[in-house]
């Protein structure tokens, strides 16, 4: 290799901006989110004014985040780090709607504990709406950091400016999709491998809402394929799972896909 490659190179590591890495963001928010829900943790605290510490030493860690990803060119990251800790009751209370609506939506779970600790769903669910917090407030990078570590761990791929009511339920959850005008309403559940997406890729609309609105109380099977800014999924709506819409669809609708299926029996007996 020549020396301009090098030079080259050498050059870029120099203008690099100091971000710190994808493991240390994802770090900080994992460590977050265990003190909202101490059943995905061993930490133990003797007082109040010591879990307050732990919120408040977060909280300076994602100012000097900040800080280093240039978060806020003009304003006092600081004051803007405070401003994201102020939401932590809301981002508890629809993280424990999400939690009820999973346990009492899935036959399988048993406990509430066992869909904090072990579902792949709230797991993205819940770096989801730390994302959404963070992008809200319009800190670059990390909502994207934080939902592409929960998609390289779940294979759910949520877009954190995604607009998503409470009561969310993700049952599996591999596969899904959820792109970045979404919006979805309450009390709505999907299964894997289904797609809210965008029917045009097109850079030139990239300020323009190019997925679908899935409106209050719709179930989305395995597999449905939802594309289009105005393609709107009515309230209490059944899509069936494989469905391929483009279309919007009236309240009150069950969508289903008719395959024709053939049988043969080899045996001539």
């Amino acid at each position: 290799m020549d020396e301009q490659f090098y030079r080259q190179l050498f050059d870029k590591h120099q203008h690099v901006e100091a971000v710190p890495s994808n493991r240390e963001i994802t770090a900080w928010a994992l460590q977050l989110i265990r003190l909202l829900f101490p059943e995905q943790s061993k930490q133990e605290f003797n007082g109040v004014d010591q879990l307050k510490a732990e919120f408040k030493k977060l909280e300076n860690e994602l100012c000097l985040v900040m800080d280093a990803t240039k978060a806020c060119e003009n304003c006092n990251n600081e004051q803007l780090s405070r401003s994201v800790f102020e939401q932590l009751p809301l981002l508890y209370q629809l993280l424990n709607t999400d939690i009820r609506e999973i346990f009492e939506g899935d036959p399988a779970a048993r406990t509430e504990f066992e869909v904090i600790r072990t579902y792949p769903g709230f797991f993205a669910i819940s770096f989801y709406r730390l994302a959404h917090i963070l992008y809200k407030h319009n800190v670059p990078l990390l909502p994207r950091i934080l939902t592409e570590y929960a998609h390289s761990k779940t294979g759910i791929d949520i877009h954190p400016a995604a607009e998503i009511g409470e009561y969310f339920h993700i049952d599996h959850g591999t596969g899904i999709v959820i792109g970045e005008s979404c919006i979805i309403g309450k009390h709505v559940k999907l299964y894997q491998g289904v797609t809210l997406g965008a029917l045009s890729v097109a850079k030139n609309m990239a300020n323009t809402k190019r997925h679908p609105t899935v409106e209050d109380h719709v179930v989305i099977y395995s597999g449905a394929t939802i594309l289009g800014g105005e393609t709107v999924i009515g309230h209490h709506s059944v899509i069936g799972g494989n469905v391929w819409l483009t279309k919007s669809v009236r309240p009150n609708s069950t969508v289903y896909h008719k395959p024709a299926l053939i049988v043969l029996n080899k045996n001539k007996d």
